[in-house]
């Protein structure tokens, strides 16, 4: 079990069990299944604006409200589908990021049909993952490799997907270890990654 004194220390982490879970055990691994990069990449779409524990506390709803994040069901999302979510309390109700989600589900099955693999689409602009040695707050906000997979992410006709959302992206899905070097999970997700 990690301590305030061998975690990161995130404004508001710490005593909130949701919040120190996420960090523990999900903050920071590299993800390779596509559909699960997918599914994180619509979520920090839906925190633009908004703070990312207010995502986590609802991303139950936001996976029964999206059918898993099956991108084949989410394709199919129509008027009744979308009027249901803007409808749904358990989730962000916004138009422009419920249609992003629908639309990115399409762009995503139209990368797969035309060959194209979303994780290999993603890492291939990162390259390995990247361990940086932060010591406090000097953490970035984005990087210049932001700035490129968000272009990238962009011209695929993928919304909410800015260069400060990418980054967020980036870090929780572990294409960089932004973890402290203090933080106990700074070393186990460096091993984790793949080389």
């Amino acid at each position: 079990m990690l301590t305030p004194e061998t975690r990161c220390q995130w404004r508001g982490m710490n005593g909130d069990p949701v919040y120190e879970a996420y960090h523990d055990t999900e903050w920071g691994v590299p993800e390779y299944d596509s559909r699960a990069l997918w599914e994180k990449l619509v979520l920090d779409g839906f925190q633009a604006g908004l703070s990312w524990i207010t995502i986590l506390r609802k991303r139950d709803a936001f996976r029964e409200a999206f059918a898993g994040f099956d991108p084949e069901k989410v394709a199919r999302f129509g008027e009744k589908e979308r009027a249901a979510l803007m409808q749904n309390a358990g989730i962000i109700r916004s138009n422009a990021k419920i249609d992003a989600a629908i639309s990115g589900a399409r762009i995503y099955l139209d990368m797969r049909d035309r060959g194209e693999d979303f994780a290999e689409f993603l890492w291939g602009i990162n390259g390995p993952a990247l361990t940086n040695h932060w010591k406090g707050g000097d953490v970035p906000a984005q990087t210049p490799k932001a700035v490129e997979m968000a272009k990238a992410l962009k011209a695929k006709g993928f919304k909410f997907c800015g260069p400060v959302i990418v980054y967020a992206f980036m870090q929780a899905t572990g294409m960089v270890n932004d973890h402290l070097v203090t933080c106990t999970r700074h070393e186990e997700c460096r091993r984790m990654a793949r080389k």
